[in-house]
């Protein structure tokens, strides 16, 4: 643990002390903005409390005479992927040198103030430019649901206690919430030889996780797992809304392609690996599955592979909306959970020779756990839309509507540290449209 960490310590923004904040200055998570309705470049800030801090302000009035401090100039840019270029140590000066001029007493609160602005008066972007995005499984509890939908008899396919599974998605769709996208559109299972082609029927959301990347390494290097998680940025929430009625159509051999590649939302916020710090817990493997490849393994992962985050999905149907009423939670896991960690993804992703570059985006998949009301999707919850879910007012949800919007949250607590929180990512289903002429 570091001085960054220490859980009594308050910050001069007032709001970062509150107690359900999701932004207490233990976390300091960094994104990209710009004032709201303003034409403007958007620059690196910091959340803390309600407020974020201005980083290229602070740099340009005082980091920059200081040659002693490198991160000065990646600062002033505009993403953070120069910043996250410079590696962890960087970042973990940085923290350090933010949550020291924003805890009370510092002599640099005069100068800052004028740095902060209302986060209820800027707009998001992403929190920077995603050159390559690729989703992983790592839940077995999502993989087995889904398995036994399909395959009953068989669920677990058999290489997943062997590696993590993944696929590469598509980054340009990416986008930052809050969101608002079109239905797709595209081919499903028709009743005679002959495929339909229409709007999905079956959109889903999934609630996942997404790792990016930091330094990254270079091609033909792998990772070894004692450094994997040195190529870690932080986390972000991440929903890989699916069309299920798509996929089943075209997903075998090569997997998913148009079901998934309409939208991806992302939490603006960046939590980076040292807020997460307090927060780890052993990474066990159940007794009796297969023994880890050496490559997968290591001490450290085992000792505090996994993070304690508690994940949860919400839903407000366009009628609620219209009448005020709030959103529902559909589900409630914790990452915890996860059957492969973001080290062990790192390293057999870089095995062969893969270069992964600084903001590269890992998914962790949809994160389910083990019990009910643990259902990372629609398509587990409905049990495959044959069991509806209701809502509080009544309304069903085999799966989304449009109008729909869904909400991802979560965050971490333990007692004796202060909680911390990942924001939101929300989206909104909007009708499906016409292919362009």
């Amino acid at each position: 643990m570091d001085l960054t960490l220490e859980p009594h310590v308050r910050s001069w923004v007032g709001s970062a002390n509150d107690s359900g904040t999701d932004f207490p200055l233990q976390n300091l998570p960094f994104g990209r903005f710009r004032r709201a309705g303003v034409d403007e470049p958007f620059r690196i800030g910091v959340a803390i409390g309600d407020q974020v801090l201005d980083l290229q302000r602070v740099a340009e009035r005082t980091l920059l005479n200081d040659a002693t401090f490198a991160p000065a100039v990646a600062l002033t840019r505009s993403d953070l992927n120069a910043f996250m270029a410079l590696g962890s140590d960087a970042r973990r000066s940085t923290r350090l040198w933010l949550s020291t001029g924003l805890r009370e007493g510092s002599s640099s609160a005069a100068a800052w103030q004028e740095c902060l602005l209302p986060q209820a008066q800027i707009e998001l972007a992403l929190p920077c430019s995603i050159g390559d995005y690729t989703d992983f499984y790592t839940s077995i509890h999502h993989a087995t649901a889904v398995g036994r939908l399909f395959r009953p008899d068989n669920p677990l396919l058999p290489n997943y206690k062997w590696l993590p599974i993944g696929y590469h998605g598509r980054s340009s769709s990416i986008v930052v919430s809050p969101h608002a996208f079109r239905r797709p559109v595209g081919q499903t299972k028709g009743e005679e030889d002959a495929p339909d082609f229409a709007p999905s029927q079956r959109l889903d959301y999934e609630l996942e996780l997404g790792a990016l990347i930091g330094a990254g390494n270079s091609l033909g290097r792998p990772v070894a797992m004692d450094s994997a998680e040195e190529q870690l940025f932080g986390l972000v929430l991440l929903n890989d809304w699916s069309a299920r009625d798509l996929q089943a159509w075209e997903y075998q051999p090569l997997g998913p392609f148009l079901s998934k590649n309409f939208s991806t939302t992302l939490s603006p916020w960046v939590v980076t690996m040292e807020a997460l710090e307090p927060f780890r817990v052993p990474h066990v493997r159940p007794s009796g599955d297969p023994p880890l490849l050496p490559y997968l393994d290591g001490g450290t992962n085992r000792e505090q592979g996994a993070i304690d985050i508690w994940l949860e999905v919400w839903l407000q149907s366009a009628h609620m909306l219209d009448h005020g009423e709030p959103p529902v939670r559909l589900s409630r896991s914790n990452y915890r959970d996860a059957y492969w960690t973001l080290a062990q993804l790192v390293a057999h992703h870089t095995v062969a020779g893969c270069n992964l570059r600084p903001g590269d985006l890992l998914g962790t998949g949809t994160q389910s756990g083990p019990a009910a009301g643990q259902e990372g999707s629609l398509l587990e919850l409905t049990v495959g839309g044959r069991q509806p879910t209701t809502l509080t007012n009544r309304e069903k949800r085999a799966f989304l509507q449009d109008g729909d919007t869904v909400i991802l949250r979560a965050y971490c607590e333990r007692p004796g540290f202060r909680r911390i929180g990942f924001g939101e990512a929300r989206g909104t289903v909007l009708p499906a449209c016409q292919s362009e002429k």
